[in-house]
């Protein structure tokens, strides 16, 4: 019985998805290799002075390009709009929009402008976070029963 590959062969533009705890994971793009070590560019606050702040926002978060081993070991493919967006083009467009972003300030926000919508921005022109949309349907219900009694 063969190992499976944890580790898959990506491509330029792929949106890699790197677990975190069971409900939440990190994102990115992957970026290519420079001198052999595969590179992925991805929204981060993590070197900011500036931590997560009340209600998940960080004012000076930026997109860095970092080697794959440094945002994570355990890691898999996930372009999980392929079936619905067309992927844009890495070279013509993704990259190109990587490069201009890089090192320039960016509001992180867990709800609108996190990770994943970063990743999905550039792979397919629209922002979308499903680990975002899947917390919300659990919370809203709640929400929703005590706005109803004026419980908020």
């Amino acid at each position: 019985m063969g190992l499976k590959n944890s580790h898959p062969l990506l491509i330029p533009g792929d949106i890699i998805e790197f677990p975190r705890t069971k409900n939440l994971s990190h994102f990115g793009i992957y970026y290519g290799e420079r001198d052999g070590v595969p590179y992925v560019a991805h929204l981060t606050a993590r070197e900011s002075d500036a931590k997560i702040l009340l209600f998940g926002r960080a004012l000076k978060a930026e997109v860095k390009i970092d080697p794959l081993y440094v945002v994570g070991a355990k890691y898999k493919i996930n372009n999980y709009l392929d079936g619905k967006h067309k992927p844009r083009d890495y070279y013509e467009v993704i990259k190109p929009e990587i490069d201009e972003a890089v090192g320039k300030p960016v509001t992180y926000d867990i709800l609108f402008h996190n990770c994943e919508h970063q990743a999905t921005l550039l792979r397919y022109g629209i922002k979308k976070s499903i680990q975002i949309e899947c917390i919300y349907k659990k919370i809203y219900p709640i929400w929703k029963e005590c706005f109803e009694k004026k419980k908020l």
